[in-house]
């Protein structure tokens, strides 16, 4: 155990010694629903969060914040929730246990404001759950929070014996998880010191929109969601609907365009290369001319781009400045870039995120490599080509840096700064499932399987590296591979002592 180690061991020591010294039975504000029980486990983490405590609160209180923290690699959906902490206020999640799906409905019966929460389980799949938020002051800029749970299994002894284990590793899990997206989330307020501003969102249904939606909310925001239809609402702009609807983005303080067609969602016929090119490039002028047309336009614009546009190079590196490829989907992300042009002409400031491959387990390459890789599988091809690959928390801070410096303008490659050839892909995932990365899936089966999409998104070298992002003071969350996807598949936890009452 490294010094570190025992350090962050040594705090949340500390932080359980206080809770348990301090049990809820001795604050009489606390309801009875908290009270600890005999033959419950007991749970503390505590992280320190670089903000007042009364920002803290507030970041917890928005809307979306369950959705933010929950774990990416959990099967849960959120069913309904009365998006307050009030006393009283219910939340529905669906999820699973052990393949089989099970309700989750907890009350809020605690609150106050900025110095706590509690929640409590009505049902689900715990034979009791009480769970203490707790803010405490450490001074003007800086806070801690203390996440308590006291939890006992069903089936009584039986259950304690032989699920007590894996309980306490996924809680684990979770709150470490938990822990670092809230810290991470509350230092972007530190590093990019914005008044609230009013942000429109296309493609906020994807994966990449819809983690951004949240995520801006999360730090005070306004969140108006670009559609398609043809009519909005007070959240929402119809950006190809009438000219009054156009004129809605005079309020707005930045546009993040991110709407596009799925370029892997099916084989690429001449039909289907058709579509993505015009959901990208047609699109994206329309918006852009109706932008330019305005009386007040929008400061900043930024706009999705891919790597792509550098088609297969080899062990060649790539920065925002290198030439362009010459298959198809370089030439969809060049004429994507050159649509923005109309919004360039009219001053404002644009912004092309060549986003590389986009980590989740929620969505996008890895949701789909993670079967394969459980069943030991390996390198696509020779393996040798290039991956650039970029956590998505990183894709949604740097978008956020690109809107709050305005020296960012033009082509920036959104990747980690190490991408990573895809045997050594396969490895490490293969590593931080515990499977190693045994049977390789050969090109000419891809081919055979995909098509044209094959070689341009599986088998094509693109080594890229973020030197816009880094020569512009961004911080990324996760440059090392194996670090992000232990995060994102549960695969790190906190030390921290278990109390047994």
């Amino acid at each position: 155990m490294t010094s570190q180690d025992k350090s962050a061991e040594s705090k949340l020591t500390i932080a359980n010694d206080k809770l348990a010294s301090s049990k809820p039975t001795s604050d009489p504000k606390l309801p009875e629903e908290c009270r600890p029980q005999p033959g419950s486990d007991f749970y503390a983490a505590s992280v320190e969060l670089p903000v007042s405590i009364d920002e803290a609160f507030a970041y917890h209180e928005r809307p979306g914040c369950l959705n933010r923290l929950t774990p990416p690699w959990e099967s849960v959906q959120l069913e309904h929730s009365d998006q307050s902490l009030q006393p009283g206020s219910r939340v529905v999640l669906k999820t699973k246990i052990a393949g089989i799906p099970v309700r989750w409905k907890a009350r809020h019966v605690w609150y106050d404001r900025p110095h706590g929460f509690a929640d409590v389980q009505d049902s689900g799949p715990f034979a009791r759950w009480s769970h203490q938020h707790r803010f405490e002051s450490i001074d003007d800029d800086r806070s801690q929070l203390t996440d308590a749970i006291e939890y006992k299994l069903p089936a009584g002894m039986a259950g304690k014996m032989f699920g007590s284990g894996k309980a306490r590793r996924t809680i684990e899990a979770m709150f470490a998880y938990r822990h670092r997206v809230t810290k991470d989330d509350l230092q972007m307020l530190v590093d990019y010191p914005m008044s609230p501003k009013t942000i429109a969102v296309s493609g906020a249904s994807g994966l990449v929109g819809g983690s951004l939606c949240t995520l801006l909310t999360l730090l005070g925001h306004k969140v108006l969601t670009i559609t398609r239809d043809e009519h909005g609402d007070e959240d929402s702009i119809a950006a190809w609907g009438s000219p009054p609807e156009m004129e809605k983005f005079e309020s707005v303080d930045a546009v993040v365009h991110l709407a596009g067609k799925s370029i892997a969602g099916k084989r690429w016929t001449p039909e289907v290369k058709q579509q993505i090119r015009d959901s990208r490039v047609e699109k994206t002028r329309s918006l852009c001319e109706g932008l330019a047309g305005l009386q007040s336009k929008p400061p900043v614009l930024i706009c999705a781009s891919a790597t792509g546009i550098y088609g297969d190079r080899g062990d060649e590196i790539l920065t925002e400045t290198s030439a362009h490829g010459d298959d198809f989907l370089a030439d969809v992300a060049g004429e994507w870039e050159d649509s923005c042009q109309p919004a360039r002409d009219a001053g404002i400031r644009v912004v092309h995120t060549r986003f590389g491959i986009v980590l989740s387990p929620q969505g996008g390459a890895l949701q789909q490599m993670l079967l394969p890789a459980k069943m030991m599988g390996g390198r696509l091809g020779s393996g040798n080509q290039w991956w650039s690959w970029i956590a998505l928390d990183d894709v949604l801070g740097a978008i956020i840096h690109c809107i709050h410096r305005e020296e960012v303008s033009g082509p920036v490659n959104f990747v980690s700064p190490n991408p990573i050839q895809n045997q050594d892909f396969a490895k490490v995932l293969g590593d931080v499932l515990k499977r190693p990365a045994l049977f390789p899936a050969p090109a000419f089966a891809l081919r055979l399987a995909l098509g044209e999409m094959a070689d341009d998104l599986l088998l094509a070298s693109t080594r890229a590296v973020p030197e816009q992002l880094q020569q512009t003071g961004y911080k990324f969350r996760f440059t090392d591979l194996k670090d992000c996807l232990r995060s994102l598949l549960g695969k790190e936890r906190k030390p921290a002592p278990q109390a047994t009452e």
